[in-house]
């Protein structure tokens, strides 16, 4: 009795490995055809991204300095800011008078 159940247990792992087997040969030919060949769409967004990627890489070091010269065009429009601000109001003033 023993032997029969192992020999059932065995062939039980056998048969489960065996649907495993089939599903995940299944699954890989799916996402071959999603993405596997040169000409599919996934293949040609992982394209199109590496080439973006590629393409900004040398935006964070121009970054900086770009920032510190707005930063300085910022200090200036501030200035303006305030002497147009006192020139509004001396011709709100002259304009009273």
């Amino acid at each position: 009795m023993i032997t029969l159940l192992t020999f059932l247990t065995a062939l039980a792992a056998l048969l489960f490995l065996a649907v495993v087997a089939v599903a995940l040969a299944r699954i890989v030919r799916l996402l071959e055809e999603i993405g596997g060949t040169g000409t599919s769409y996934l293949a040609k967004l992982r394209l199109g991204l590496r080439a973006i990627e590629r393409e900004t890489s040398h935006l964070p070091a121009a970054a900086v300095p770009v920032n510190e010269g707005l930063g300085e065009i910022a200090g200036g429009l501030v200035a303006v800011d305030e002497a147009l601000g006192a020139l509004h109001a001396a011709l709100e003033k002259q304009e009273a008078a």
